[in-house]
């Protein structure tokens, strides 16, 4: 999503080119940028897009009557007072476009229905013990007409593409998953892609899972975004993404910012990779290895029961395993700000961001100037609504690292 400095910017977005698209319906490119602006900023007045693109006054009205008449955009009421005509400001119509969002996690699916304006609403949740891609798309094909049935037709007819989130080559995690190796290969020859298409009919998007958390964080999240930031989610492993002048960068395979096995001291002073101190799987096994049940951190990320010395033992791990990375990050890249989010309740999120900072200021930090550690925005959910952001971005939003592959 093209980020601007402020609504008073007079200056049309610079330069790298998007890539091309052949997908049928592909907005043109100044109706995309307004709709992003829109997002962005809330309401705007033609007068405030014209003033902001630097298109010209007739240009602007064609544009935006243009995405009113689609449905797209809506007239909020007049704003009077000003000299000349008064200003109708226009804001995103939230039944403009609906997206499905697929999650595939190691643990559990999730399929979301997303309107324009990135409301859930419906979802529809399935845990495993590991995931098959037939187990993946039977649940689709389950879950499906329930999660657009309250829908109208007009509106099952703006649903406009579906988003996956998943991690790549899971074939490979087989022994951390405790999964049979014949099963977890289908991965290799299955086409999920096409078969998702296949049972949705709209273009499938796919894209890493914590890619996608950070994507999310792009295009939902509130408050201030910084324009180059490192993002970490925590799920069953740790994963993360990495935005560089407000957009999400991809890298060669989209699989970049994969934070999990970036090399960190352990709690005995051994190298160990990231996944190791800082993962919900690592939780778990604290968990078992105390006589504990693990099985509900998988459920509901807002009603763990985790014995407090445990809980703490663990975000202390993962807070020390965090700085060690965010140190080894901030001196490749000039990072303002660190987010931190994942599957677990807002008050381990906060504590573990407090804790991280903390120890990233006792390191030594010579010729390194520390990022801000904060908190995520969106909270657990941001894989299942990242991947629902995809074909959004792809479609919708000037985004010139969307999708890296469709159908």
């Amino acid at each position: 999503m093209q980020m601007f400095d402020s609504p008073s910017d007079k200056s049309a977005p610079d330069g790298a080119a998007l890539r091309g698209t052949n997908q049928s319906g592909m907005r043109d490119y100044n109706e995309r940028l307004v709709l992003s602006l829109v997002r962005q900023y809330g309401a705007l007045a033609k007068s405030d897009i014209a003033r902001m693109t630097g298109l010209s006054a007739q240009t602007t009205s064609v544009i935006m009557r243009a995405l009113e008449q689609d449905g797209l955009l809506q007239r909020g009421e007049p704003v009077r007072g000003r000299i000349g005509q008064p200003s109708v400001p226009m804001s995103l119509n939230e039944d403009g476009a609906f997206f499905l969002g697929l999650k595939i996690g190691r643990r559990s699916a999730d399929l979301v229905l997303v309107d324009f304006m990135g409301t859930v609403r419906a979802t529809h949740r399935r845990v495993y013990r590991y995931p098959t891609p037939g187990a993946v798309v039977a649940f689709v094909a389950e879950a499906l007409p329930g999660l657009t049935k309250a829908l109208s037709h007009d509106q099952r007819a703006r649903i406009s593409g579906m988003g996956v989130a998943m991690p790549f080559q899971l074939w490979n995690w087989v022994q951390a998953l405790g999964a049979p190796q014949s099963e977890m290969d289908a991965w290799r020859e299955r086409d999920i892609q096409a078969e998702l298409a296949a049972i949705c009919g709209v273009p499938v998007f796919v894209q890493n899972d914590a890619t996608s958390a950070c994507g999310a964080e792009l295009v939902f999240g509130t408050g201030e975004r910084p324009k180059d930031f490192l993002y970490f989610y925590f799920g069953t492993f740790i994963g993360g993404g990495l935005v560089l002048n407000g957009q999400l960068f991809l890298g060669r395979t989209g699989n970049a910012a994969g934070v999990g096995p970036i090399p960190v001291p352990g709690p005995d002073g051994h190298i160990r990779r990231l996944f190791d101190s800082a993962s919900l799987s690592v939780l778990a096994q604290m968990m078992e290895a105390a006589g504990q049940s693990s099985d509900h951190i998988w459920e509901r990320p807002d009603r763990w029961q985790v014995s407090e010395n445990i809980l703490t033992a663990w975000i202390a791990m993962a807070a020390e395993g965090l700085a060690s990375a965010i140190l080894s990050a901030s001196a490749l890249l000039e990072l303002e700000a660190v987010l931190i989010d994942g599957w677990f309740p807002a008050s381990v999120r906060s504590d573990l961001t407090r804790r991280t900072g903390e120890a990233l200021r006792r390191m030594d930090l010579s010729g390194i100037l520390p990022p801000q550690v904060r908190e995520g925005t969106v909270g657990a959910q941001a894989r299942s609504l990242g991947a629902a952001a995809i074909p959004l971005s792809q479609r919708y939003l000037i985004d010139q690292n969307a999708a890296t592959r469709a159908i």
